[in-house]
Parts: structure tokens; C-alpha cells; sequence
């Protein structure tokens, strides 16, 4: 983020919702140019950027997820095409999960009880390119191409904030996941466009906060849809769309029960082995990382790296592609703070499926990854 933001006038602000894992004191005398607001509870996303919002004084907000990691360009790319045309009021980029694998939430269109329908049937999964049978995602907009949307992503969320001054901030009913929606739904109504932006593309790890296989995720996910049916669309139609997430609902437990004894059983017949590991990273994070492995006896301790200082260049791809077929690594770790993100992220685009990518920070003593956007991430600490 600090990246992006060194070629224009930005304030930063974080609001953490009662994290268990130290941030506080991790944090504490760090980043003299970040606003820090420590929540006492998990007052929930809507009201944690309402929080934020209350004392940015910018021309542009930006909403954006802890889960992700954005080239440098980004937001300077962004910005400079909000500004070309008065008429947009916000916008989202392309995104990726952790395995370089697009994600179809970058833009969507607004739930309705024919897309329920749709996916409950099973038709968007057999047509997801189809304009009728698949809605929600867009399928049939090219993802590699800007359009007019309904839905942006509170993951990267780039409002206009005039726009925000007449639609108003997240709603506050929505705790988790639906606000975006509601946002979006709010600044169309306004008169304005909601712009997919593919010429940037940022990382975004998801599954972080809910398990999304979980039956807990889809009374979550369902009851937001259901208060934005209600909202918005009308009792008879949010009746009828009730009705439709009951089923929903019970249709998502049964198949987590049956997903949480498939990979028991898995559990049970996976042999420990050994991950051959790729490291692209400067000569001091690469010892930090075997380190780290080191520590950690599942982890094969015999790793090769490449310097970035000498791979980085154009003919990048090319040789990691020479590279990951000679050492058949099945994780890679990226060194984040040695590496251009911008390379980093068209990497993991071209390079072969199947690798599980990892990525470590300079200065911590962990290292991070999630390769299922349905599952929450994992990591490997020291000590």
C-alpha cells in the first residue's frame, strides 16, 4: 500500500476490530504516517470504514481490504481514469486470489430471486458465461476489458468523495459481506457509474475471515442478501427471495457436512512429506526464510533461490519458467518487499497451476499464503 501511494498525496487510516493476534503491539511505533483505531469489539466492516471515513479529508476514498497486495501503479492508474469522466462515481479493479487465479467478485451484478434461482439450479455452474444464467459474476463481460457494473468489491472500493456526500458511507445493518452491494446499489441510484477497471490487478487472498465452506459463511452471506432484497426490492420479492435462501441455507449445510467428512477422511490418508521450495528474494530475507523452514520439520530445509536484483527483468517469466521446470518447487516464496508487485502478480498469472505460492515480509518473522479462496490462509512462523 505505502508503495502505491509514494507518487501521490494520500492519508492512510487502519481500523483493526479486536484482532487476537498481537497486531497492537506488532504495529505500536511503526508507520508514523498511518491512523491507528484500536476497536475494543468487532463492530463489523460497515461501521469499521465508517470509522475511517469520518476523518479522511481526500477528494477520493478508498475502501480496501487488509488482504491485499497492490502494485505500485495502481492507484496512480485508478485515479487518473476516475478523473477522466464526471459521470463515474466508483470503481474496482481486477483481482486475484493467492494462487493467481481471477476472481469473479470483481465485478458483479445485484442479486435477484431469478439469480438465486439460477444458482440453486445449477445452471450458472453449467453456463457461467451465459448473460442469462449467470448474472451475479458478469461471466460473459471479458475480464481483461473495462465496463459498467452494478456491483464493486469492498475489497477495493475508489469513490469520489462527492459522491460518498450524497449517498453516505456502508451501511451499518450489514456486518459482514452485502454492504458493498448496498454501496454500489446506492451510488447507481445517485446517477452514477460503477466502473470495472482491468488495467490494474491486485492481489486479494479472501477467505480470511469466514470459512467459505462453512454453514456459519452462508447464513452470513445469504442474511445479507436477504436485508438487501428486503432494502431495496419490496416485500413480495423479498418474500419470495426468503424463501429461496432457506433453501440456500439448508442446501450449504448438508454439502458442508458432507465436505468436512471428505476431507477428514483425506486428512487421514495424507502421508507427511517434504515441499521443495523456490525463493525469489535478496541474499538476507532468503536466509531469513530458510530460517523460518529451518524451524519447521515438515519443510524440506534444502531450498533454491533467485536474487530479484538479477531475475527482475524483462525476461522475468522466461527464466523462472526454466527455473520452477528444473526444481518442480511445489511452494514459492516471494520476498514482498524485494520484488516490483507489479511483476510479482503478472508471475503468478503465467507461471504453471499448482504451485503454492507463499509470501514474506522483510522485518517479520512469519510467512504467509492462502491457495483456496474457500478456505482461510496458512502460515509459518518462527519460534
Amino acid at each position: 500500500m505505502l508503495n502505491a501511494c509514494k507518487n501521490i498525496e494520500a492519508e492512510i487510516f487502519v481500523v483493526d476490530n479486536h484482532s487476537a493476534d498481537g497486531s497492537k503491539n506488532y504495529f505500536k511505533g511503526r508507520f508514523s504516517n498511518v491512523t491507528f483505531t484500536w476497536n475494543k469489539e468487532n463492530l463489523g466492516f460497515s461501521k469499521a470504514n465508517n470509522l475511517a471515513l469520518k476523518g479522511a479529508v481526500g477528494k477520493y476514498i478508498l475502501f480496501l481490504n487488509p488482504d491485499t497486495i497492490l502494485p505500485e501503479d495502481c492507484l496512480e492508474k485508478s485515479l487518473a481514469f476516475l478523473k477522466e469522466d464526471k459521470n463515474i462515481g466508483a470503481m474496482g479493479v481486477r483481482m486475484i486470489d493467492g494462487s493467481g487465479l481471477f476472481l469473479k467478485e470483481s465485478k458483479r451484478g445485484f442479486p435477484s430471486s431469478l439469480t438465486a434461482l439460477y444458482k440453486l439450479s445449477g445452471l450458472t455452474a453449467l453456463f457461467p458465461n451465459s448473460k442469462i444464467f449467470a448474472p451475479y459474476y458478469l461471466g460473459h463481460l471479458d475480464q481483461h476489458s473495462n465496463h459498467e457494473v452494478d456491483v464493486l468489491a469492498g475489497a477495493f472500493m475508489l469513490i469520489k468523495k462527492t459522491v460518498l456526500e450524497i449517498t453516505g458511507g456502508f451501511d451499518e445493518r450489514f456486518f459482514m459481506y452485502g454492504e458493498d452491494v448496498d454501496l454500489s446499489y446506492r451510488i447507481q441510484k445517485a446517477g452514477f457509474k460503477n466502473i470495472y477497471f482491468s488495467a490494474t490487478t491486485i492481489i486479494h487472498f479472501k477467505g480470511e475471515s469466514t470459512r467459505k465452506e462453512s454453514l456459519n459463511y452462508a447464513r452470513l452471506f445469504y442474511g445479507a442478501m436477504n436485508l438487501f432484497v428486503k432494502k431495496h426490492y419490496g416485500n413480495i420479492t423479498a418474500m419470495f427471495y426468503s424463501q429461496l435462501i432457506k433453501i440456500a441455507i439448508g442446501t450449504k449445510g448438508l454439502l458442508s457436512s458432507i465436505a468436512k467428512l471428505k476431507n477428514n477422511d483425506s486428512a487421514k490418508k495424507m502421508p507427511p512429506g517434504f515441499n521443495k521450495c523456490l525463493i525469489i528474494g535478496d541474499n538476507k530475507d532468503v536466509d531469513n526464510i530458510n530460517s523460518i523452514l529451518q524451524k519447521n520439520i515438515f519443510i524440506q530445509t534444502v531450498t533454491e533461490s533467485i536474487n530479484p536484483k538479477q531475475s527482475l527483468l524483462a525476461e522475468t517469466v522466461e527464466h523462472l519458467y526454466t527455473k520452477v521446470n528444473k526444481v518442480q518447487p511445489k511452494e514459492l516464496i516471494f520476498c514482498v518487499n524485494d520484488l516490483i508487485a507489479k511483476d510479482m502478480i503478472q508471475l503468478m498469472e503465467q507461471l504453471p497451476a499448482g504451485i503454492d505460492y507463499k509470501f514474506h515480509f522483510t522485518g517479520t518473522h512469519s510467512i504467509v499464503g492462502s491457495m483456496n479462496k474457500e478456505t482461510t490462509g496458512n502460515y509459518i512462523a518462527e519460534g
